[in-house]
């Protein structure tokens, strides 16, 4: 008979590092040695998150936690540490790591796990920036509330070999993102910088409540009618003013009743 499949619900991070055939090809040596420190500051803040390595190869690590909390931690803190050294190379030689993070049902065999909770993780790692986390949207869910980071929706990401769509966030956590890659060369500098705020704007609304999300809507709107029609008679500022007012006694009155 065939053995009965062990199953587990639980987190997974996978990690690899961007451009790491072009860093071998410039030097194996000295790349191989920055990995082999790189990944021994990994191992030591993902046993302190209470996680485990459950697989590495070549440039690629995969580690498991019990706590969804804590993988996110270990990943914020793992891109801080590795931005440090960095910054103590020159920047053809830097290394850095793109990390996914998924929260699933996976397969248990051994030590190893396989499965969509896997390879969710694994598809998130490769379409994360470099110096970058990715989480999914179970993920999200558990930690949007418990960690005093920012996350910016980037909403269903088509990934290879998966048939539905993967809803994700970008982790904006300060040293998470300050190692970006070098923008494509038809791009400017600020291309990141933009979509970051605007993300983070978007991130931000999304959290407010639904009245006064409204009540801003409203006065964009009445801004925009009278910009459209010419400032020769400045006229929205005082019904904007007037929701604006409504807005502020609604959020008071909340807040008390809480």
């Amino acid at each position: 008979m065939t053995p009965k499949v062990k199953r587990r619900l639980t987190t997974i991070l996978c990690a690899d590092v961007e451009g790491y055939s072009r860093l071998m090809a410039a030097d194996e040596t000295r790349t191989l040695e920055t990995l082999r420190r790189y990944r021994a500051a990994m191992a030591t803040l993902i046993e302190r998150h209470d996680g485990r390595i459950v697989n590495t190869w070549g440039d690629a690590l995969i580690a498991e936690f019990p706590s969804v909390v804590e993988a996110v931690q270990c990943a914020v803190e793992t891109q801080q540490e590795l931005s440090g050294h960095n910054e103590a190379l020159p920047e053809e030689q830097r290394m850095r790591f793109r990390i996914g993070i998924n929260l699933g049902d996976v397969m248990v065999e051994g030590d190893d796990v396989y499965g969509d909770g896997v390879n969710v993780a694994a598809r998130l790692q490769q379409i994360a920036d470099p110096g970058g986390i990715l989480i999914s949207g179970p993920v999200y869910d558990q930690v949007h509330s418990k960690l005093s980071i920012g996350f910016a929706p980037l909403g269903q990401q088509h990934v290879k070999n998966m048939d539905a769509p993967v809803m994700s966030y970008r982790v904006l956590a300060s040293g998470a993102t300050s190692e970006m890659s070098e923008p494509p060369a038809n791009s400017q500098p600020t291309d990141n910088m933009g979509r970051d705020a605007l993300a983070s704007l978007q991130a931000w609304y999304l959290r407010l409540p639904r009245r006064i999300a409204a009540i801003l809507v409203i006065c964009v709107f009445l801004f925009l009618i009278n910009a459209f029609t010419g400032f020769r008679t400045i006229w929205f500022h005082w019904p904007v003013a007037s929701l604006l007012l409504i807005a502020a006694l609604s959020t008071v009155l909340s807040g008390r009743r809480r």
